[in-house]
């Protein structure tokens, strides 16, 4: 079975505008959550959000280009932009047709589309943006890396809401394993912070109105996020044979589905993901050093989670540490995953756990090592990345140390 390694990565979220900006937020627990800007504020009850700051779109892209993309396509572009570059990689025609794009979103062109209901509905305005479809495609952001960088091997979309990075990265993992692929860029992009999209939040009544506190007692909810991350994969082979500069690998991606409830989690679900990484990847329990959890800063997922960690790793898991950093860059939905791998890499490269900010009192529904406010220095050789999306779809990651 090929082995396959990251070879780039590339991230812009609340936290910073480049995946090195967004892990030196991450190391050093800082918050980018803050007061929700640029939105009607009578329309709105929610104080906070986890939006891009100093994000310009005219500077990463001309008119011409930006007629035709919403910022979850933006947001996907500038990501694998920075990625390629990390990665070094130059695609001729051979390789070019041996590349796959594979991005998960969780809502696609949400802003087009929150644009396009308020003129036809609230102004009464029956002129639709002409590229309006093109924009609001889930498939978008694919289609439109792949165009940058002429990329024709297999390309497309995946949508499972908060699961879709840690899935899209998955395919890609499967992609290449299976011989379809040499490379590919994979990841999640979000641009979900729109009049109705969090209003539709805000009615479900999950949101938080002070900060994100995952596995605190004292938690209230969770805080939306948007952004995006992407990856360059490759097998070893073809990582090697250039003399990349491999950062992890990704050796296992365990999915599941609950067939329980359409929102509530279930620890057994979430526990068959976590076992079935561990499975492909080779690794055992006692391997992992490290889990970035859903950790969603809800009631009820903090506390499943916990309890489906302690059904895969029993007693191992009281030396595990377990941070959840939305705390800081919020719940990003489709993107999630994509900005915690960030967090992941950056573990097993500098032997750092980002921390779980905004602690403040133990729950004994989450009796974990959850990192609590402050990073730990830790040697980390293996660890884990869970997603877990409402409709019960469950997507984890299984990360090793390279080097």
């Amino acid at each position: 079975m090929q082995r396959v390694v990251i070879t780039g990565m590339g991230c812009v979220s609340a936290l910073g505008l480049s995946a090195g900006a967004t892990w030196q937020a991450m190391r050093e627990g800082q918050p980018g959550i803050a007061a929700l800007a640029g939105l009607p504020a009578a329309d709105i009850r929610t104080p906070i959000a986890a939006q891009l700051k100093g994000y310009e779109p005219t500077a990463h892209f001309d008119e011409k280009r930006l007629i035709l993309l919403d910022p979850v396509s933006q947001y996907a572009l500038v990501a694998a932009r920075e990625a390629l570059a990390q990665s070094g990689l130059a695609f001729d025609d051979p390789l070019a047709e041996r590349a796959a794009v594979v991005i998960g979103t969780g809502i696609g062109g949400a802003t087009t589309q929150d644009q396009t209901a308020r003129r036809l509905y609230g102004e009464g305005n029956p002129r639709v943006h002409p590229m309006a479809i093109v924009r609001v495609m889930p498939n978008a952001p694919a289609s439109q890396i792949s165009l940058e960088f002429g990329l024709r091997g297999p390309t497309f979309a995946v949508a499972s809401a908060c699961a879709s990075a840690n899935h899209a990265l998955g395919q890609a993992l499967l992609l290449l394993r299976s011989g379809a692929a040499d490379v590919a860029l994979a990841g999640g992009t979000e641009a979900c912070i729109t009049v109705g999209g969090v209003k539709a939040w805000e009615a479900m009544r999950v949101l938080a109105d002070d900060t994100c506190r995952p596995f605190s007692r004292h938690r209230r909810g969770l805080v939306l996020g948007e952004g995006a991350g992407i990856f360059v994969l490759e097998t070893i082979e073809h990582a090697q044979s250039r003399g990349a500069v491999i950062l992890a690998e990704l050796c296992g991606a365990g999915m599941s589905a609950d067939a329980s409830d359409i929102v509530m989690p279930d620890a057994s679900g979430a526990a068959r993901a976590m076992r079935a990484a561990l499975a492909q990847g080779g690794l055992a329990p006692v391997d992992i050093g490290y889990i970035n959890a859903h950790g969603t800063g809800t009631l009820a997922n903090d506390a499943t989670e916990t309890r489906a960690i302690r059904a895969v790793f029993g007693a191992h898991a009281d030396a595990l540490a377990v941070s959840s950093t939305k705390s800081m860059h919020g719940h990003a939905l489709g993107a999630g995953g994509a900005i915690e791998l960030v967090a992941v890499i950056g573990a097993l490269r500098e032997g750092v756990v980002p921390p779980t900010i905004n602690y403040l009192e133990p729950d004994p529904e989450c009796d974990l090592d959850v990192v609590p406010n402050v990073a730990q220095q830790r040697s980390v050789q293996a660890a884990l990345s869970n997603s877990f999306a409402f409709g019960g779809l469950n997507a984890v990651l299984a990360l090793r140390r390279w080097g």
